[in-house]
């Protein structure tokens, strides 16, 4: 099949941008919707105490410069098995969604943080980049470990879930990002996904095809 993309992920990638354009439609930058409101008293009234301080440590832990050790220790990993197609997928996943959300979306949308945050965050806040980096990295990591060990699909897929769950609770939690900003990030961490996992898919093929 010479289409690069197959039906489904263009309806994928179709879905998400439908998501992130209706969330931007809904949202007022100098009123938040009572609903993100609602959902972050809610979690700053009945998540206190103990689960509370684990929560904002996760957030912490899934930050900005402990998550870019993680990228550039998966990057040395793959170099050093020579899964060169493997890297570029993660390559184009992880530096792809910095541009796409930092540098054009973000700006472009220009929403404040919630107010009251419990941690200093710098930076506006739709959609977040802290969703959609969660689904870019750890869904291609599951997705190349699967492809060289098929017997652990399940387990790292049962665990990446659970982590990006975790994730974006302690992040609402913080009150580092409205949950709409969350639902927009994660639409955009999956279309630009799917997407790189196009290529991906294209170049085993070519690699397969090559080898015959």
């Amino acid at each position: 099949m010479n289409r690069w993309m197959r039906p489904r992920d263009w309806l994928v990638v179709a879905a998400c941008g439908a998501t992130v354009l209706g969330l931007s439609w809904l949202i007022d930058p100098r009123q938040p919707p009572a609903m993100d409101v609602g959902v972050l008293d809610w979690l700053g009234t009945h998540l206190r105490g103990p689960v509370g301080a684990f929560l904002v440590q996760v957030y912490q832990v899934s930050g900005v410069h402990v998550t870019a050790f993680l990228v550039l220790a998966a990057l040395l990993y793959l170099v050093l098995k020579r899964w060169w197609n493997d890297l570029r997928l993660l390559v184009m996943a992880t530096a792809g969604i910095l541009a796409i959300v930092d540098l054009w979306l973000k700006p472009l949308f220009d929403r404040a943080r919630p107010h009251d945050k419990l941690l200093e965050v710098d930076g506006r806040s739709f959609p977040s980049g802290h969703a959609a980096g969660a689904i870019a990295f750890y869904f291609a990591m599951v997705t190349i470990l699967a492809y060289h060990h098929p017997q652990l699909r399940r387990p790292l897929t049962i665990a990446a879930a659970s982590w990006v769950a975790l994730v974006w609770t302690s992040t609402l939690f913080a009150r580092a990002h409205w949950p709409s900003d969350l639902l927009a990030g994660g639409a955009v961490g999956l279309a630009w996904l799917t997407i790189s996992l196009s290529f991906w898919r294209r170049g085993h093929a070519a690699g397969k095809g090559a080898s015959e």
